[in-house]
């Protein structure tokens, strides 16, 4: 994929969203003693999955549930749509609930979730300015410009060396 002038990469590899992951959780451990108590994680699937695994296995959180939505369709912005929605037992009006996930980007997934889970913690890895207000706890921020690559959506591949790319 060729990046336009216009449009800014940032690559992210596993050891860094572990790092950051990490980072998450000792962040989300000094948030607001009175929510810090949480009993459960809603991972939003599917980039919320690794970041909500180091969290859990960081702050001693056994029960993680998922919800899924679907924004897209091919690229295409759509209305957003529950695919699977997380075990009744967790409690909705419940402030015990930390809700994980990679990023926030103009905030879509996470309206949605906070109608479900108003009284939720909400953390992202990374977050975009348009969606940071829905997050309570966040770790980097990049500009709503910048398209971030996961290293899930990445494949090793050869790269000519600068000197063989000629002028």
């Amino acid at each position: 994929m060729n990046v336009l002038p216009h449009e800014k990469g940032f690559h992210v590899s596993w050891d860094q969203v572990h790092r950051d992951s990490r980072a998450l959780a000792w962040r989300l451990d000094n948030f607001e003693s009175e929510k810090r108590n949480w009993k459960a994680i809603i991972s939003i699937t599917r980039g919320g999955l690794t970041p909500a695994m180091i969290i859990a296995r960081e702050l001693d959180i056994r029960k993680v549930d998922t919800i899924s939505i679907r924004c897209y369709e091919h690229k295409d912005m759509g209305e957003p749509e529950i695919l699977k929605m997380p075990n009744p037992d967790i409690s909705r009006g419940s402030k015990d609930i930390l809700v994980v996930d990679d990023l926030v980007d103009t905030g879509t997934t996470l309206k949605v979730v906070r109608e479900l889970y108003p009284n939720a913690t909400y953390s992202t890895v990374y977050a975009k300015p348009e969606g940071k207000p829905l997050v309570d706890v966040y770790i980097t921020e990049v500009s709503q410009d910048t398209w971030i690559y996961f290293p899930w959506d990445m494949a090793l591949q050869y790269q000519t060396p600068y000197r063989e790319l000629g002028d």
